[in-house]
């Protein structure tokens, strides 16, 4: 028994409730056949001109993998502006807490960001990725609560099957703690036709399947994270700000470009404390950024 498929139809409430209880979700035709198109245009040439992995135990000696994917193409976009994912995202990270001013108590919302972003393509003959959760890279410790920091998805822009790599999940795994291994016998492969995508959080443990085929396995990886959380991926340096001018508005402030509530993440310019995308802006006007950051920090 895989994992729980669901429709594009599908409400949020339903993708969390899976999510929940499994620690992730498939959902059928996340997005449609033109927009993957778009995706294998843009990327196919790329991947085709990388050289293949030097880590045998993790990244992989037969995968090749393309990071900054939202400088790449504007295909992704669709992939983190979608409803479905985003809303579900911000369901198990969006939680807010409350902080005093002073004798003043203010209910504050963390922010969501684009932590990683990748392409991966599974050549025959590569061996199993060890299961992990991806959530280690903060040293996350489990359980802890209702708030997850991550919730990733990882679209087939190839089938994914048993054979050819379809990445490996254990469900129900988000609800183990930290003393508990995990074993390669209890992981399931993520069967799904390109197009469609699997939905899972920092929690799960999971990992790339092995690739018994003769053609590659090719998935485009992007997570929402806790917008106080250090990236995982550095798009400050993949994406500077020259290269960050040409972004959409929502995708320069979803890979970083914005603060996160009350105030993190502020940059100085000229004795200033901005919020970064300001950086982005020609008509930046100071002081009216200069009452926005006292009415935040008050």
């Amino acid at each position: 028994m895989g994992l729980t498929t669901l429709e594009p139809t599908a409400s949020v409430d339903d993708v969390v409730t899976v999510i929940e209880r499994d620690g992730g979700v498939i959902i059928r035709d996340f997005i449609n056949s033109d927009q993957l198109a778009v995706i294998k245009n843009d990327i196919d040439p790329q991947l085709d001109e990388l050289a293949f992995g030097i880590d045998e135990d993790f990244a992989g000696k037969k995968t090749r993998r393309l990071g900054g994917v939202l400088k790449h193409t504007r295909g992704a976009d669709v992939i983190v502006r979608n409803p479905l994912y985003a809303e579900t995202a911000s369901r198990f990270l969006q939680i807010p807490e409350h902080v005093f001013f002073g004798e003043e108590r203010v209910e504050t919302t963390p922010s969501m960001q684009v932590g990683v972003s990748q392409v991966i393509s599974i050549y025959p003959g590569e061996g199993a990725q060890p299961l992990h959760r991806d959530d280690s890279v903060w040293q996350w410790r489990h359980p802890k609560g209702g708030r997850q920091a991550r919730v990733q998805i990882m679209l087939a822009v190839s089938d994914f099957t048993a054979d050819n790599g379809g990445t490996l999940v254990i469900p129900g795994s988000h609800l183990w703690d930290d003393e508990r291994a995990p074993r390669r016998d209890e992981a399931l492969n993520t069967e799904m036709e390109a197009g469609s995508a699997l939905i899972w959080i920092g929690a799960t443990y999971h990992g790339g399947g092995t690739n018994n085929t003769d053609t590659p396995r090719t998935g485009l990886s992007l997570s929402w994270d806790l917008g106080y959380l250090r990236q995982e991926e550095n798009h400050y340096l993949t994406m500077p700000v020259e290269v960050a001018k040409g972004l959409p508005e929502d995708i320069q402030r979803a890979i970083g470009y914005e603060t996160c509530p009350p105030f993190m993440g502020w940059v100085e310019i000229e004795g200033v404390m901005r919020d970064p995308h300001s950086l982005l802006e020609d008509d930046f006007d100071r002081n009216a950024q200069a009452s926005n950051i006292t009415k935040a920090a008050v």
